[in-house]
């Protein structure tokens, strides 16, 4: 990068923090529960006071700019969240997306397929560092506190052993008494109090879709693919040539999977849209019936579908079609998308953690 293109930067960058909505400081809590969702896209922490839940998120992401004594002190004057390495800063968080756009670049996961990235070395810093800036430390020694961990699959049951006990581990420093959920179980949780916690619950995050089937909140059946938002946006820009971030803003903001395509983008949205949700019934039909002993549930049982990819208009009506056409083996007795679709897991890990209490 020139000495010119850095300045022009650097302008651009005090600029745009502006932009940039100040993460909490770090605090003690005498919160007596806490659910957080430790997502491939976003960590969102939840919490309930007065009988109201309250939600706080943080991008699970960042970025890379050059070192300068300038971009530090502005990223310190508007409390963006950074670390320094070596002649970088790594900007992580919501601060992260703003500085991406602005330089047309994309943002880095220190998270992939719902598990710490291998291939970030920084990437358990960064989970540390956005975790810190949510959960606040626990004045009250045993909280209890509830983190979203995916669901297994045949070749990542060690990595989930890993991921998991990094988690743990950290979120015990802060004075929790925490343990891990499975995320198609913290979507029951939340949406199927009133079904004696029955029924399927679907997390289409970004990294994976998780899927828990359970009984009186007993998970018979969990398990995850490897496709989600991030699946549906890589292979959309790789087809079209448009990058990811303009892929994504066009997926969230103007698909409607009921109208037709108005564009290219929209066309192969669309088309690995309906991949991703033929891969996930496929996986839920052979999960279940791939059993030596498949479950036994006398009743039909409802399915909920959340997180940000379920949120495009269409989907449930996409998800209903392909589920008919594959001839599902168990009966279904409604689907619906739950109530706050990309909060459902952290709420459901809430729940979770004030049973325990």
């Amino acid at each position: 990068m020139s000495e010119k293109t850095r300045k022009k930067n650097k302008v651009k960058i005090s600029d745009a923090l502006e932009q940039v909505v100040n993460p909490p400081e770090t605090k003690n809590s005498d919160t007596h529960a806490v659910g957080v969702d430790i997502g491939t896209s976003k960590i969102v922490i939840a919490t309930k006071e007065d009988g109201k839940e309250d939600y706080t998120s943080q991008l699970n992401a960042f970025i890379s700019v050059d070192y300068s004594k300038f971009t530090e002190n502005i990223l310190k004057q508007n409390n963006i969240s950074h670390h320094k390495r070596d002649n970088s800063l790594l900007v992580y968080g919501n601060g992260a997306a703003i500085l991406a756009n602005m330089l047309n670049s994309e943002t880095r996961r220190p998270m992939r397929h719902g598990l710490l990235n291998p291939k970030e070395p920084n990437a358990i810093d960064i989970i540390k560092g956005i975790i810190d800036d949510l959960v606040p430390n626990s004045n009250n020694k045993g909280t209890q506190l509830s983190f979203s961990i995916p669901g297994a699959q045949t070749d990542n049951e060690t990595d989930i052993i890993y991921h998991e006990a990094i988690l743990k581990r950290h979120l015990d420093t802060k004075g929790y008494n925490s343990a891990g959920i499975n995320e198609g179980l913290a979507v029951v949780f939340a949406e199927l109090e009133q079904e004696n916690f029955t029924g399927i619950g679907i997390s289409a995050g970004g990294g994976m879709c998780n899927v828990c089937l359970a009984y009186l909140s007993v998970p018979l059946i969990s398990f995850s693919i490897n496709k989600g938002g991030d699946f549906i946006d890589e292979a959309v820009a790789s087809v079209t040539g448009e990058v990811s971030t303009r892929v994504r803003e066009i997926k969230e903001n103007n698909l409607n999977l009921l109208q037709k395509p108005n564009n290219e983008i929209e066309d192969a949205l669309h088309i690995y849209y309906d991949n991703l949700i033929i891969s996930l019934v496929k996986a839920m039909k052979e999960n279940i019936t791939g059993k030596s002993k498949a479950p036994r549930v006398d009743a039909p049982i409802p399915i909920v579908l959340s997180g940000g990819t379920v949120k495009p208009k269409g989907f449930k009506d996409r998800f209903e079609k392909f589920l008919k056409e594959e001839e599902f083996p168990m009966e279904i007795s409604n689907i619906k998308i739950a109530d706050d679709p990309l909060n459902a897991t952290a709420k459901g890990a809430l729940i979770a953690a004030m049973y325990e209490n």
